[in-house]
């Protein structure tokens, strides 16, 4: 926890800190990357950098840890912490890398404040900083050993056995060890990392949710090529789709994430939009491979048919549940195609057992809107979890949204 000193002045400066927090945010880092232009090259996603999404991430999780540290100084925020520290030993963090952080970080927020910036607020901020940074590397080691790696030696070399087009912009990828040696084990819900070497020389780095049974022989991801009429151009996509064929090698990650598919026998939703699927698939093979008995909902939204990847997969594990069904709304039907499931997902005429427990994965509208209507049908915050593809901007509060 905060010393009480610090405490004080985090608490007193915290209204001006968060309401620069963003300026803080872009000024932190464009000196890192002008520090360091190899972190933008290498490590940080540049398609989040140029959105301005990496930025307002880091700015909720701050301004969030902060808050939490003067609110509810008793309880370790760790909680608060797990999903990047997942995400960053997904990427390789090591500890050496957050002096660098801080020796950055530090500096906007002296610049950003100016006069404001005395020796003790500066001290309290790096007492907040400090905290949260030795958190994540605790919980990092702790991933890395879970996976029997190094901190930061989380890269393998794969090999593709088989790719296969699942939809116009959706690619699914088969791979096994290069080594030879047995496939790290994975909970369903978790993802990789991928790393690409594009033709300006850059190593691009992406996640992908595992989609196979946790326990096969070998792993499967699927891959939306991302356009740049939709965001800036999916670099690492593009790459996948474009380059990447059977017979390649792959440098990927062990597998990380912690919102995965608890060992219940409760009533479940899952509910996915778009390739949000994919994490969805794998708890569905661990459900049926696990003869789960009790009902298990699932859910999912589109704009079309010909766009819903994974569609085979969905409907074929639902069937080997005991007491399975799903539910599919698309934007744009095809044929006779019925009108209450055109459009936007509406649970008012799906049944919600007592004790239900959701997961949720894709756009963040979509996970809002489901969220919402499973709140108002009387499910408990803390029973729904949800999975962010990319920088996390709908931060868990304390009402224990998404948690």
């Amino acid at each position: 926890m905060l010393s009480q000193k610090s405490a004080e002045t985090v608490r007193a400066t915290l209204p001006a800190v968060g309401e620069a927090i963003g300026t803080i945010a872009d000024l932190f880092y464009r000196k890192l990357f002008a520090a360091h232009p190899e972190l933008l090259r290498n490590l940080f996603n540049r398609a989040h950098q140029a959105a301005g999404t990496q930025r307002q991430a880091l700015a909720g999780a701050i301004a969030a840890f902060a808050t939490a540290l003067v609110e509810r100084p008793d309880a370790r925020p760790d909680a608060l912490l797990s999903r990047i520290a997942h995400k960053h030993a997904s990427l390789g963090v090591s500890a050496a890398q957050y002096p660098v952080v801080h020796r950055h970080l530090s500096a906007a927020i002296a610049e950003v404040l100016g006069d404001a910036a005395t020796e003790e607020v500066i001290a309290a901020w790096d007492e907040v900083y400090w905290l949260m940074a030795n958190s994540l590397i605790e919980t990092e080691r702790r991933l890395y050993a879970e996976q029997g790696v190094l901190a930061g030696g989380t890269w393998r070399q794969w090999e593709v056995i088989e790719r296969t087009r699942e939809t116009a912009d959706v690619a699914t990828f088969r791979i096994r060890p290069a080594d030879g040696r047995p496939a790290p084990a994975f909970r369903a819900g978790q993802y990789v990392s991928v790393q690409v070497e594009l033709a300006d020389g850059a190593r691009q780095i992406r996640q992908y949710s595992l989609t196979n049974a946790p326990d096969a022989t070998v792993r499967t991801f699927s891959v939306k090529r991302v356009d740049a009429g939709e965001d800036p151009a999916g670099e690492v996509s593009g790459h996948l789709h474009d380059h990447v064929h059977e017979g390649d090698a792959l440098t990927v990650s062990a597998p990380y994430g912690d919102i995965v598919l608890d060992a219940t026998d409760a009533p479940l939703l899952l509910a996915s939009a778009g390739i949000g699927c994919t994490p969805i698939v794998a708890m569905l093979e661990e459900l049926a491979a696990r003869g789960h008995q009790a009902p298990v909902v699932a859910v999912h939204a589109d704009r079309s048919p010909a766009d819903h990847a994974l569609r085979v997969d969905q409907e074929r594990l639902v069937s080997k549940l005991a007491q399975g069904t799903a539910h599919v709304w698309y934007e744009r039907p095809e044929g006779d195609w019925p009108a209450e499931r055109t459009g936007h997902v509406d649970l008012s005429g799906i049944g919600i057992p007592d004790g239900l427990q959701a997961y949720l994965c894709g756009p963040l509208p979509f996970m809002r809107s489901v969220r919402t209507q499973l709140l108002e049908r009387g499910v408990r915050p803390s029973a729904i979890h949800y999975e962010v593809f990319g920088p996390d901007l709908w931060l868990p509060r304390g009402d224990g949204e998404g948690r």
